[in-house]
């Protein structure tokens, strides 16, 4: 898909690979937010780590005002990460369930009276 390639495909979803694949976009949303959490107590407990020599002060006097902003640009990466997850596992199963509505919309449905037509 998007190869550049004529398959004569439109797309090849394959529901297995979406399955997979959606628990890392969780998994790293968890280990975003372990590590947002670590830097955010660490650094609150620590005061101004980086010191006061005149590279510590450039650091702390760039990273001060910013330091919530960092903070929440990183929730939002993780709030995002989990909600992609989410919705993968939502198109995994739209997906199967449309498939199934397409072939049943194609099956050979038989007469009311319960001869197949081909039977002659």
């Amino acid at each position: 898909m998007g190869d550049g390639k004529d398959s004569g495909k439109v797309l090849d979803i394959k529901t297995a690979d979406i399955k997979a694949t959606a628990p890392v976009f969780r998994t790293q949303g968890k280990n975003l937010s372990t590590a947002l959490t670590t830097l955010v107590s660490t650094l609150d407990g620590l005061g101004a780590p980086w010191g006061d020599d005149e590279q510590g002060k450039a650091f702390g006097d760039a990273y001060r005002p910013q330091q919530k902003a960092i903070e929440k640009a990183a929730g939002t990466l993780v709030l995002g990460l989990v909600s992609i997850h989410e919705a993968m596992a939502d198109l995994s199963d739209g997906h199967v369930d449309n498939d199934e509505l397409i072939s049943g919309m194609f099956k050979k449905a038989k007469p009311a009276d319960g001869h197949d037509q081909g039977d002659k």
